[in-house]
Order: C-alpha cells, then structure tokens, then sequence
C-alpha cells in the first residue's frame, strides 16, 4: 500500500516530517540498538509509511542544497554557546583551547612502578627515527648501569640509520626485481614506490640491523645535519630508487636475466652507499671507546668493532625478543607478519603474535616491576598535548568546544583508516591503584627535554587501551603459548596494512 503511494506523481514531499522520522530512524539505528530490525530495514518501512521513494529523497537529500545551509545556520545560531566557541577557537590552534583543565591537573607525573636508571631524554629532531632512538633507549640503560655513566650516555642512532637506509634501497631494489612482471599501477607496487628509503621501522627491523652492523656509542659516529634533518637526504635517495626501478622494469620487460640485473643492481647500490657516505659519514669499522663516569673517573676501551661493543659492553639480548600487538581487527592468539615489510635480504621477518591489550599490560607492568624499559608502538598524534607531554583520551574537551562525540572502536579506526601505528617510545614506569591496577603510564619520548617532565610524557591507561598497538618484550617474560605462535605459520597482511605503518610514515 506504502509503495503504491509512494509512485504516485501528485504526492507532495513533505521535508519536516521527513527530516523528523530520518533521525527518529539514526536514534533507533545508532542510539537505541533496536534488535527487532535492522536500520536498512526500519529506513524502508519509513519511507514507505510517508509515500516517498528513493528519486524523491535522492532529489532532497542527495545536493547539499541551499535549504540545507540555512537549516543549518539557523541550527548555529540559535545555541548561544556555538558563539562563544567561535570567538575563542577561530583565532587559535583548537587543541589550545580545548585543553581540559581538569583531566590535565590530573595527569600527575608521579609513578609508584618506576626503573632506575633511566637515561635523558633523546631528541630524533626532523627525522623519523622514533624506532631507533626507542631502541638504542632500551640498549643503553645497562652500559649506563654497568659502567656508572651520566644519563645523557647514548648509542648512535645515525650509525644505524646508515645502514638502515643501505639496507632498505636493496630490500626496494629486490622487491623490484621480483614485481617487474606486475602492472606498475598495481596496488603493492604503487605503495612501495610511494616511501621506497623511508626513515620509519618496526622492531624486528631494528633487530636486523643491530644483530648485523652492531651499534657504536654517539661519541664514534655523532649526529649530522642529514641525520637530524633526513628530508633532503630522504628525497634524493628516493629519487635514485624510482630511477633504479624503471631501470630494472625494463631490462627484466626486454627479456635480461635476473641474476645480470642483480650484478647492475651493485652499481645501484654503490652509488647510494657515496650519497649516504657524503650526508652521513663513513660509519666505523673499529674505535677507541674513552669517557668518563659520573664521578669523573676516566674509561677508556681500545680497539673495538661494532660487533664487539655489542656483545661485550651492551650485552643486551636483542635476539631473544618478541613483539606483541593487540589487533582487535584480526583473531587473538595468532601470529601476523606484513607482505615486504623488512630492511635486510636474509634477515629475521617481521612478525607479530595478536593477543588482548589487557596481555600487553599485565605483561609491561611486570617488567616494569623487574626494572626494565619496554618498547612500544602507538598512535601518538591521537589526543596527545605536546607542551604538557600528555596522552589522555579525555586531554581535549571535543563536546563542550564543538557539541561532538566520537563513537569509533579501536577495530573500527584501524579498518577506516582513522588509526594506525606512526611512534615508537619507551615505556620506563607505571602509576598502579591499590588492587594492582594501572592508572597512568610513564613514557620516554624522543622529541628533546622541552615536552613534558624534562622530555617524559605520561599516558593515560584508557589512551593505552586505545591507541597503543604494539609491545616488545623478552621472550622469557612472555608466556609460553604465547611464544609458541612463533613456530606456527604467520597469516600475512598486505603490504599497505597499518601493521606495518611504523616503517613507512607518510
């Protein structure tokens, strides 16, 4: 009956009653949760109800129309707060005004679980090497324990940013060679031509190159402009790498043989190896290791390689590892790995055991108690106040500012692209109520000592639930069915999955 009205030509479109059952039809959908029918469903029977069919609405409600807009402003205007938020955000960064007083106030940095020593913070500067920095973090603290060293003690983050960048414009260069045959409008290889040499990483990745190279102390290979400032440095390797890339399309599409492309691909290679030799420094192959420790008296250890400082001076079991990510998107339990995600031919895979954020907690927290840093990743531009070095969910007053609620799950973030993995920190404390429970998390970040209690920032345990995506721990502080996954055979992500977002920040 509905339907046939709904055809007839004479019907008119009646917008208020329409507009009145359309959000009676999203309270029920979003608001009210009715099990007795679907949203599509009590949409249809609406619309029938009123004689309209889908040219009608179409015709209405498809344009932003001019009805539309002062509907709107009408709307606006007649809430006298919408004014006062205009006059105070239109002249400022939103998040300054909308900083939330009460929960900032809250944010103490005071924590009852908290590891000694701890080391200053770190400064990446403009680049993305969050991942070596928290890295090099969590290697120092035992030779700033072992040999009483000041904290501004560090391991030289560009020593393996050197051969980080070596190592992925081979790793590009391969994943090349084996994708010539492809459509160059392919999705995967579109994405690997987008960020071929980028600064980012994941852990195992860190993992390959230390277990490799070896790590030096700062004072054997210091900073540079191009390593505190990548982006010029970046875009001329990439550059090259796109170049490299049509080289090898075409000579594999004019019938050359794999293995001769592979003997050109020296060349390639050589040639990246002088750019970053010229921005970089030639990194050392031995050196004199001479400071002093905070009392001033003198150390000095002679010929050593990079290897060498590792194993005797670091002795930090890097390869005895495991990362732990909480996917809500992908079944718990399991073992992930990202297609192409890597840095060395040859070298470990990636791989990711799933399990619930409360694991990755309760298991954090226990470390934390035994004195040890934890690395980890998240989404760290997500309700976070650089000035103060807060991550807190409730950081920012959205609603009172703007009247707006955020209804996103963790899943649903991941899988509409409003989530994923861009930093790397270090966990070094935690705030635990009386039943054991976390409050707040302490955070070594590596964006310099202005941010922050002298560079550390504090996480709220909800912004933890939220927003942090990975953790490594020993494995022999990680249950054993948990370790186990690793001799199963992972479930591979596509190469664009955010996963695997923490090596390529865009």
């Amino acid at each position: 009956m509905g339907a046939q009205q709904s055809k007839q030509p004479h019907v008119r479109f009646d917008e208020k009653r329409a507009h009145a059952s359309a959000a009676a039809e999203l309270h029920e959908a979003y608001y009210a949760s009715s099990p007795a029918s679907s949203s599509a469903q009590y949409l249809t029977e609406t619309l029938e109800c009123l004689g309209l069919d889908d040219e009608q609405v179409k015709a209405r409600y498809a344009p932003l129309t001019s009805e539309s807009l002062t509907k709107y402003s009408k709307g606006f205007w007649k809430e006298p707060k919408n004014q006062l938020a205009l006059n105070a955000v239109v002249g400022h960064n939103p998040t300054d005004v909308m900083v939330n007083r009460r929960q900032a106030v809250l944010d103490e940095s005071i924590f009852n679980v908290k590891i000694d020593p701890e080391g200053a913070a770190t400064n990446q500067r403009s680049s993305g090497r969050c991942w070596l920095f928290a890295g090099t973090n969590v290697l120092r603290l035992a030779v700033i324990e072992r040999y009483g060293l000041s904290d501004s003690f560090e391991l030289s983050q560009s020593y393996l940013f050197f051969y980080d960048k070596l190592e992925k414009a081979n790793w590009f260069l391969e994943n090349m060679i084996d994708l010539a045959t492809e459509d160059i409008d392919d999705r995967v290889v579109q994405y690997l031509l987008a960020d071929p040499v980028g600064d980012g990483g994941q852990w195992d990745m860190f993992v390959n190159i230390v277990q490799k190279y070896g790590v030096v102390p700062k004072s054997a290979y210091p900073e540079t402009y191009s390593s505190s400032n990548s982006g010029r440095l970046g875009w001329l390797v990439t550059v090259k790498l796109r170049e490299y890339a049509t080289q090898i399309r075409k000579a594999i599409g004019d019938g050359v043989s794999v293995s001769t492309v592979r003997v050109l691909k020296e060349q390639m290679l050589e040639e990246i190896y002088r750019i970053l030799t010229i921005c970089l420094g030639e990194p050392p192959s031995t050196f004199d290791w001479e400071t002093t420790d905070k009392n001033g008296k003198f150390i000095g250890i002679r010929d050593l390689t990079p290897q060498k400082f590792l194993k005797d001076i670091v002795k930090y079991p890097v390869g005895e590892t495991l990362s732990l990510i909480n996917d809500p998107r992908n079944p718990y339990d399991a073992l992930y790995t990202v297609s192409r995600l890597g840095n060395v031919v040859g070298g470990l895979p990636i791989r990711y055991v799933n399990t619930q954020a409360d694991t990755l907690k309760k298991l954090a927290i226990n470390v934390l108690k035994s004195g040890s840093p934890v690395w980890f990743g998240c989404d760290v531009g997500q309700f976070s106040n650089s000035p103060l070095g807060v991550m807190d969910t409730k950081i920012y007053d959205y609603g009172l500012a703007f009247d707006v609620r955020f209804g996103l799950t963790k899943k649903q973030r991941l899988l509409y692209g409003e989530s994923l993995m861009t930093h790397a920190m270090v966990f070094t404390g935690v705030h635990l109520d009386e039943s054991g429970n976390p409050i707040r998390w302490r955070v070594e970040n590596s964006w310099g000592e202005s941010s922050g209690d002298k560079g550390y920032w504090i996480m709220s345990d909800a912004w933890f639930s939220e927003f942090v995506y990975q953790v490594v721990l020993r494995k022999a502080d990680v249950p054993k069915k948990l370790t186990d996954l690793l001799k199963t055979e992972p479930t591979v992500l596509p190469a664009y999955d955010p996963m695997g977002s923490l090596a390529s920040p865009r």
